[in-house]
């Protein structure tokens, strides 16, 4: 099983990259045709956005199984094992509690979104918000087995540094039981 959560990951992140290269092909493009030919691609702006949304959801969800997000690391970094995991426990608790409010919040919004479609490709807009499934849901599941690996004990060292701040390099985190 953990073998394909890491090709999901692996996906995402070339998913990352495509979506990133897209997104500066498509502006430079743009760029050239408007300064050279005194034209442009209207799609190219509005595709440009698009991709940068997803581009920034998607890697929360891949910030966050790789401990990258912003935390409170000088307060944590004093503390025992014990402090860390307790720690880790109401981090965690909280992420799960916004992720599902924000999974919520766009599962009530959809239909409205869903129902308008964007100016330029005519596309619904349910393709851009609904995007917050997959954060929201994405961010919910990995909290959710953090929780139960941190009250099982299962939780190892590697990843209590990584919550700590404390450098450790992405294969020994890939390697986690």
């Amino acid at each position: 099983m953990s073998k394909i959560v890491d090709l999901f990951y692996r996906f995402l992140e070339w998913l990352l990259i495509l979506l990133l290269s897209g997104m500066a092909i498509m502006v430079f493009v743009n760029v050239i045709l408007r300064y050279a030919m005194n034209s442009g691609l209207t799609v190219s702006d509005e595709m440009a956005r698009y991709f940068f949304v997803w581009l920034t959801f998607i890697g929360a969800v891949v910030g966050f199984r790789e401990y990258g997000h912003l935390g409170v690391e000088s307060l944590v970094a004093i503390l025992g094992r014990r402090g860390r995991v307790v720690c880790m426990i109401l981090t965690n608790l909280i992420i799960l509690g916004v992720s599902l409010l924000f999974f919520w919040g766009t599962w009530k919004q959809l239909p409205i979104n869903a129902s308008m479609a964007a100016p330029v490709t005519g596309l619904s807009m349910g393709w851009v918000y609904g995007i917050g499934f997959f954060a929201g849901g994405g961010c919910a599941l990995i909290a959710l087995e953090r929780l139960i690996r941190l009250v099982t004990g299962r939780v190892t060292e590697e990843e209590i540094a990584a919550f700590a701040g404390e450098n450790l390099s992405i294969e020994k985190l890939s390697e986690r039981a």
